[in-house]
């Protein structure tokens, strides 16, 4: 009796590390899983962090002329503006006032040179590099009455406030006609009557423009329909 007791406890304890060894082998084939997907995330390459896509900064001429400004001073210290433009892009409109491009056309009377400076908040295809974009120098002669430098203090009246006055004189009727028409803008000094003009024109350019108001850049007034 007594050695059939001892060797039924020998198949128990037998059986019980046979259990216990399975158990090991489970947990460790478990562990070397875990360990081997560790492994592998911590091979894998970091990948690069994505840059943040900006879209287009669209702002009033007046905003537009302060940045061209800064780099005409830059350029001579004496630098004075005689055009202020927009360009049309794809990213805009214009029928707020704002573009995404601005054009100050800038002239040195010391030096007698003259030069562009153009800012781009645009992304769109063919638009400038964001940011400022310096042009080639060219002569300057004060005497040419199409580039007549004036003082920006002159430079009161900002684009949305010249678009709602050319909107009063006709600019209602071509959007409500055409409502995808661009409206650009001009300012620039007329030497026959001495004052600051903005050109409100409806069309990317003024060839071909549907419209082309006249407002004074100092009050605001209406002045005239070019076209």
């Amino acid at each position: 009796m007594k050695t059939a007791s001892l060797a039924g406890r020998r198949c128990r304890y037998s059986m019980g590390a046979c259990a216990l060894n399975r158990g090991m082998l489970v947990l460790c084939s478990v562990l070397a899983l875990m360990l081997a997907g560790c492994t592998s995330e911590s091979n894998k390459p970091e990948e690069p962090a994505q840059p943040e896509k900006k879209g287009p900064e669209l702002i009033l001429a007046r905003s537009g002329f302060q940045k061209v400004y800064i780099a005409a001073r830059g350029w001579n210290a004496d630098a004075r503006p005689y055009r202020l433009a927009s360009v049309a892009t794809s990213d805009g409109n214009g029928h707020d006032g704002k573009w995404a491009v601005w054009v100050g056309s800038f002239a040195s009377p010391s030096t007698q040179r003259e030069i562009n400076f153009t800012w781009s908040g645009s992304t769109a295809q063919g638009a400038p590099s964001l940011g400022i974009n310096r042009g080639s120098e060219d002569s300057y002669s004060p005497s040419n009455a199409n580039t007549k430098v004036w003082d920006m203090a002159f430079l009161k009246i900002d684009s949305d406030q010249a678009f709602a006055e050319a909107q009063k004189h006709g600019g209602d009727k071509v959007l409500e006609k055409s409502p995808d028409t661009p409206v650009t803008y001009v300012c620039d000094w007329n030497h026959n009557t001495n004052e600051l003009i903005w050109h409100v024109i409806y069309g990317a350019s003024r060839e071909g423009a549907k419209l082309t108001v006249s407002v004074n850049a100092s009050t605001g007034a209406f002045i005239r329909v070019e076209k």
